[in-house]
């Protein structure tokens, strides 16, 4: 048994780019690490040191019971990120305990029945941004303009009967040229950013595991930086843990100033691939931890 176990899914095998750069930091650093899909019972998760949440894409249609599966690895062994900590973060209304902090959060109205689906697509007067509060990868997310507000209403009574509450935004016209920024840290520090093109040109993204997306190097900006920091550390106040790993996604309101739009401590891409030192970072934060 290796010292680490990568929990993944098998419909992410051979798709996380991430993977092979952490094994290969991780051998370097002397510890042994495998991928394993969560959802296979035949996996000893007790006989790892440590259990780290990677590409467990495949989630968020079933998600009690992978919370459960997390509850029953961290009754065995270190499980990273924790599991009440993946409990929070699965469900996007911890968007409004952020807005309450003072955060600045992409306004957001919620319909959490049928009853409040029209008054949060009238929120907006133009683009709106209909997604469910459980997701993963971008799936069952879609872009509506102002003549579209039917479909938008047909796309959250859909998310809502298959029992997920759902999120209303604008669409923040400033992303078709700038995109989004995601700021990655490793046990609490920073470690790098990247750039991400902005996927909601038109169309539902619903129908894949995950959303295909334009990825870049990229710098983060004082403001940006100022706003990640703050997040993590309200972050590690609000859950108790300082995460393993963390993402902020940020992108430019109508005035340019970032604004948090996700804050992914569960399973989210880390593209390694950006920056030349992350998975020697990630790698040596998972050694210390298991010790």
């Amino acid at each position: 048994m290796p010292d680490v176990l990568l929990a993944s899914c098998a419909a992410a095998t051979g798709k996380d780019e991430d993977e092979p750069l952490l094994l290969a930091a991780l051998a370097a650093e002397g510890v042994s690490a495998a991928p394993a899909d969560w959802a296979d019972d035949g996996v000893d998760w007790g006989a790892a040191s440590a259990v780290v949440v990677r590409s467990t894409w495949d989630y968020a249609p079933r998600r009690e019971e992978f919370l459960a599966w997390a509850r029953r690895v961290e009754a065995v062994t270190r499980l990273a990120n924790p599991a009440d900590v993946l409990t929070w973060n699965t469900d996007k209304r911890y968007l409004r305990e952020l807005a309450a902090a003072g955060v600045p959060v992409v306004p957001t109205a919620w319909a959490e029945a049928p009853d409040d689906v029209a008054t949060a697509l009238e929120r907006w007067p133009g683009d709106v941004v209909v997604k469910p509060v459980v997701s993963a990868g971008a799936r069952d997310t879609a872009r509506f303009s102002p003549a579209e507000r039917e479909q938008a209403r047909a796309a959250a009574e859909g998310i809502l009967a298959g029992g997920r509450a759902v999120m209303v935004q604008p669409y923040l016209d400033r992303l078709d040229a700038e995109g989004e920024t995601g700021l990655v840290y490793v046990d609490g520090a920073y470690s790098h950013a990247f750039g991400k093109g902005a996927l909601l040109a038109g169309g539902p993204l619903g129908e894949g595991l995950y959303a295909e997306e334009e990825i870049t190097s990229r710098t983060a900006t004082p403001a940006q930086r100022a706003i990640g920091d703050r997040v993590l550390a309200w972050v590690a106040e609000r859950t108790g843990r300082t995460p393993l790993y963390a993402r902020v996604d940020l992108v430019p309101g109508d005035d340019g100033d970032p604004q948090v739009i996700e804050v992914e401590l569960t399973e989210p891409s880390l593209f390694l691939t950006t920056d030349g030192g992350a998975a020697d970072r990630l790698a040596a934060a998972i050694r210390r931890r298991i010790g």
